[in-house]
């Protein structure tokens, strides 16, 4: 029986709760044992606000031990996997300690705050020989799931374009401090991104256009064209100033040489060139606990992960790094792997 300790509940923390407690109920090898949260006396009476539903609104913690510090949590239960769900300038410090620790650890997107600091996250990784994983989920979301097998098997032949959008209203507390958030274009924008890297590796270039709204926050608004040598058309967009009803959207079209993928409201529709067009047929299940039941599954059986290595999570990153440089050049054409100061400019 795997035991966990979750670290950090707030709208993420309590998503992956959700999932460890149906997880459980489904007979999986899993106790989630503790939770800690600096605020854990306060957050455990109140609500948290995210971009989608949690399970319940005000959860019923009374069946965990709780903590209001990691340290203590540690020395007090045997755990073996941690969960780790807290503001992204925090996460490498705390995956290595408990990587040393002797535990595996699931942390969220992105995987930290800068790429050399990831880079010492993936190297203690393969030091302990612990299992980290990095939660890019929608690697796990069944939408998406099925468009990688798409291109791989070139089902409808290659990839000619592709457009990749999420948006939604301005999040809260720490997210608006573009200093510890990165903004959108870093914890939003890096899905999106995070996909086109997982589909077609890293391209050779990006160009990036970006605003900044809301004063401190970092880039609100993105879009970015990514250039591969195929000379594929692709651009990801992402906003988290749309107010008023608009919710959250998550959506991508990508038009193949013999048909196209569209998803949007929740639905995929398959229009091949020279067939009638349908809906795909997708597993009910969110990404997240994909996600998980993957990363515990992997665990138990001693298996390393290879749908989310951190390698390639870094890879993400370093990807919207170049993209804040194009940004802060407006627009122009970075190679991957550049540094500032050595610029490619074109047009």
């Amino acid at each position: 029986m795997l035991k966990v300790g979750l670290v950090g509940f707030g709208f993420m923390g309590r998503m992956h709760f959700d999932n460890y407690v149906r997880l459980a109920s489904e007979g999986e090898s899993i106790e989630l044992v503790a939770i800690c949260d600096l605020k854990i006396n306060e957050l455990k009476h109140g609500k948290a606000s995210g971009n989608m539903a949690t399970e319940q609104e005000v959860y019923d913690l009374t069946p965990y031990r709780l903590y209001d510090d990691i340290a203590k949590m540690v020395e007090q239960e045997e755990l073996d996997i941690i969960d780790i769900t807290l503001p992204t300038p925090l996460h490498a410090e705390l995956t290595c300690a408990m990587l040393e620790k002797g535990m595996h650890v699931l942390c969220e997107k992105p995987v930290a705050r800068h790429s050399s600091d990831a880079w010492e996250m993936a190297h203690v990784a393969k030091q302990t020989g612990k299992t980290l994983m990095i939660g890019q989920c929608l690697r796990f979301w069944p939408a998406y799931e099925y468009l990688k097998s798409v291109v791989e098997e070139e089902r409808y032949g290659a990839v000619k374009a592709g457009y990749f959008f999420r948006g939604s209203g301005l999040p809260q507390e720490w997210f608006l401090d573009g200093s510890k958030s990165g903004g959108c274009i870093l914890d939003m924008h890096i899905h999106d991104t995070d996909i086109i890297h997982w589909l077609f590796g890293k391209p050779d270039q990006v160009s990036t256009i970006a605003r900044n709204v809301i004063a401190g926050s970092g880039y609100d608004t993105v879009s970015t064209h990514y250039l591969y040598p195929d000379g594929k058309v692709l651009n990801a967009q992402a906003d988290w100033t749309l107010e008023g009803d608009f919710g959250f959207s998550m959506t991508f079209r990508v038009n193949f040489e013999k048909g196209n993928l569209v998803f949007e409201n929740g639905e995929l529709k398959v229009n091949p060139n020279d067939a009638p067009g349908f809906v795909a047929d997708l597993s009910p299940d969110s990404g997240y606990y994909q996600q998980i039941r993957y990363f515990i599954r992997s665990v138990a059986a001693g298996k390393p992960v290879t749908v989310c290595t951190p390698e390639s999570a870094i890879g993400s990153l370093e990807i919207i790094e170049a993209e804040i440089r194009s940004a802060d050049e407006r627009g122009a054409f970075i190679t991957i792997g550049e540094k500032a100061g050595s610029l490619t400019a074109e047009g």
